[in-house]
């Protein structure tokens, strides 16, 4: 602020001195002090105000351009839709309704069969790689298939007609 120098600052001192007598001279000093004290605080504070003033205004400046950008994105976003809409809409009114092909009661008696044996895998008490390993059955079959896979076969069968 002030350039002062210590000559400049002796020969105040001895002018005040002179002019103002050595008794009231602490008193004098005292009070300069504080009221330069104050000037200082009221500088920084005018200072600090300042500078959060123009951070506020670089902050309404900045919230007014991610406003913008988004009410731009809204906008292509929703110009978008619209588009994605309308062709889905034409798409859907062009083509004829599909209709799925009728299951053939081979087909869901074999998902059934499937779903079942799945079933049975899935829940067995012994895991897969400890029946690979020690000979164990792989697969599971129902009764009926064991019985006909086990039954003996006649050489001869012999026909009632």
């Amino acid at each position: 602020m002030i350039d002062l120098a210590l000559s400049k600052i002796a020969i105040i001192g001895v002018v005040a001195l002179v002019v103002i007598g050595p008794e009231r001279l602490p008193k004098v000093a005292r009070m300069a002090g504080t009221l330069y004290g104050r000037a200082q605080r009221y500088l920084h504070d005018v200072k600090s105000e300042v500078s959060r003033e123009i951070e506020l205004e670089e902050l309404r400046n900045l919230q007014k351009d991610v406003q913008e950008s988004a009410t731009r994105f809204k906008a292509d976003i929703e110009s978008t839709v619209a588009e994605n809409l309308n062709e889905v809409q034409s798409a859907w009114s062009s083509t004829p309704a599909w209709t799925p092909p009728a299951a053939t009661m081979s087909d869901l008696e074999r998902k059934a069969r499937e779903f079942r044996r799945k079933k049975l895998v899935r829940n067995s008490a012994v895991p897969g790689w400890y029946k690979k390993q020690h000979g164990g059955k792989t697969h599971v079959i129902s009764g009926a298939a064991r019985v006909k896979k086990f039954r003996p076969r006649a050489a001869n069968k012999a026909s009632f007609f």
